[in-house]
């Protein structure tokens, strides 16, 4: 046993990140000069690990987490996800590898108003070529516990409905990185917590590496990895170390940025 959890520990290690950030920045032009966005960020994220990124308002998170999911150039750096670099591919190679790789939620749902939930669901398989889209779709409901509204319009749901609809659209093509910017900035607690559980739940599901930015200190520590960020930069890295009895909830993780 113990040496079957030694190779599995080898080909784990063996295996390239599921997100690597070198020297991460980005320079916006405003009608006050160059901003600079982000200042020099390095980051590795293990497959399959959750992090948390926090920070207050203005700090870099957005930014950093639409570059590392290619919506966003940096003006210089390397990104790497899911084993592929995505420095220097173009806007269609950018756009087929998000569809194939990477799922993506952000605090406003996004969904398209004239398509109904499940057909909201399907895109992502139907971008993908898949025939069998709307009947994987609609396999996906039970998952967001949305049985009986799939047939709705976005306009006709619940903003807990909606963004159920949007975590259950961003996994459905099981997608090797996740990426969730806010996702529970809209909703109320109660439904928050909901969506909270779903998102973790889903991301079990597949297997995903979760990237998540937020803001509440709770939801961070259901992660992996807390990254707090402040003036374009990671100032601290923080490993979450399961709850045991009698002792602290986490432990100091190398920083990185």
């Amino acid at each position: 046993m113990r040496a079957l959890q030694e190779r599995d520990a080898r080909e784990q290690a063996a295996k390239p990140p599921s997100i690597l950030l070198e020297d991460l920045r980005l320079t916006l032009a405003s009608a006050a000069g160059p901003v600079n966005i982000l200042n020099g960020v390095s980051l590795t994220v293990a497959r399959g690990e959750a992090v948390a990124l926090l920070g207050p308002s203005g700090s870099g998170k957005s930014s950093l987490l639409m570059v590392a999911a290619g919506l966003e150039t940096p003006t210089a750096g390397r990104v790497s996800v899911a084993g592929r670099v995505l420095s220097g591919l173009g806007e269609d190679a950018l756009a087929r590898f998000r569809r194939e790789h990477v799922g993506i939620v952000f605090q406003s749902f996004h969904l398209i108003p004239t398509m109904t939930a499940l057909e909201n669901l399907a895109v992502p398989l139907e971008l993908l070529g898949r025939r069998d889209a709307l009947a994987r779709a609609e396999g996906a409901r039970v998952h967001v516990g949305l049985q009986h509204r799939l047939e709705h319009y976005p306009g006709q749901l619940s903003g807990g409905e909606q963004q159920r609809v949007a975590l259950a659209r961003a996994i459905v093509h099981e997608p090797e990185v996740l990426f969730a910017d806010e996702p529970t900035g809209n909703l109320d607690g109660a439904t928050g917590t909901a969506i909270v559980n779903l998102l973790f739940s889903l991301r079990a599901r597949v297997g995903a590496t979760l990237f998540l930015v937020t803001h509440e200190e709770a939801l961070a520590r259901r992660c992996d990895r807390t990254l707090r960020m402040k003036d374009g930069l990671i100032v601290a890295d923080t490993l979450i170390l399961p709850r045991i009895a009698g002792e602290g909830d986490h432990a100091k993780h190398g920083g990185g940025g």
